[in-house]
């Protein structure tokens, strides 16, 4: 806790964080929108503020349990200053905006944890690191998307038995209604774990420079700035990962997607619950391959799965190191 900033540069991190919460819900917008928008159950306009009201009301329904997970269990408290924050912030954002350009659906989350990781080797070496928060994250990473996958076979297997003599007029129609309430359960796991990430970040500042006390806590205010800024980044959209995740992964219709997003939803409840912070963006995605997978193997396009499996490995180590590089920069200076 060594670095004491001066309070408009500590306003201009926290400023920084809200934009990396903001860039989060444009980014991984496309996780709670893109199915309905493929399935064509909402026009996006009306798809972006469904996610965003949902985004901005999650805190409603969780506890901070991520928010403290990210703020004292990936890195050791003592490495934490406002340089390691800095630089984990911009690692996270740099490799956000250049995975959203490809149009490749990456973990914002994963981003955080990678450039807050590579700040804090940086810094002190491996010893910067919460070995055991750090752990949990990473296999969630593998955890999430496999979970999400088995969960949403589950789900469609179970419905297609239980809905059998049902015309497909009928339930085409009927899910066109259910997937709004299962889009608005997504939104919520998403706004619920997501944004608890950049609570975690702007809380442990505060708790480095001695505005909390004694007690790591997140303060009310910064709950409502982080799911604000999340929810105006939703309502931005991430149009070029809604292409990605709505159409060119599998061709979902309405029973699918409502399969995809419930998967999706009670996978986000129970890690938030359990303080894990995981990847939406590896969570729906793993929803999505696995109702694909069901229709036929031959109905999800495996080549672009493969391709954003390889984004997803290489998020940590790419945020890490463009962390760990702006650490020194910043240091330096």
């Amino acid at each position: 806790m060594e670095a004491t900033i001066a309070l408009p540069a500590l306003v201009a991190i926290i400023a920084i964080a809200l934009f990396f919460d903001f860039i989060n819900g444009l980014h991984d917008a496309a996780n709670s929108i893109a199915t309905v928008v493929s399935t064509r159950v909402l026009p996006p306009k009306w798809a972006v503020l469904w996610a965003a009201f949902f985004n901005f009301i999650a805190f409603l329904f969780f506890g901070l349990h991520v928010a403290k997970t990210v703020g004292t269990g990936i890195v050791q408290p003592h490495v934490i200053d406002p340089y390691v924050i800095v630089a984990a912030l911009i690692g996270a954002i740099s490799w956000n905006l250049i995975t959203w350009y490809l149009g490749l659906p990456s973990s914002s989350s994963h981003a955080l944890i990678g450039g807050l990781a590579g700040a804090a080797i940086a810094k002190a070496g491996l010893g910067g690191l919460a070995t055991a928060g750090f752990t949990k994250t990473a296999l969630a990473i593998v955890g999430s998307p496999l979970f999400g996958f088995f969960l949403a076979v589950t789900i469609m297997i179970g419905l297609s038995w239980a809905l059998r003599k049902a015309t497909p007029f009928l339930v085409d129609r009927g899910f066109r209604h259910l997937q709004l309430v299962s889009a608005a359960l997504y939104s919520l796991g998403h706004g619920g774990n997501d944004a608890q990430k950049t609570m975690g970040i702007i809380a442990v500042l505060l708790f480095s420079q001695g505005y909390l006390g004694d007690t790591f806590y997140v303060p009310f205010w910064v709950v409502i700035a982080a799911q604000t800024a999340m929810g105006l980044g939703t309502m931005m959209g991430g149009w070029r990962i809604v292409k990605t995740m709505g159409s060119k992964i599998t061709d979902l219709k309405p029973f699918q997607g409502f399969c995809a997003e419930t998967a999706g939803a009670i996978t986000l409840f129970g890690a938030t619950a359990l303080g894990i912070p995981v990847s939406t963006t590896h969570t729906i995605t793993g929803s999505i391959v696995g109702v694909g997978a069901v229709k036929r193997q031959s109905a999800v396009r495996w080549g672009l799965a493969g391709t954003i499996v390889w984004a997803w490995i290489f998020t940590i180590p790419a945020a890490g190191i463009i962390s760990a590089g702006c650490y020194w920069l910043v240091s330096a200076l």
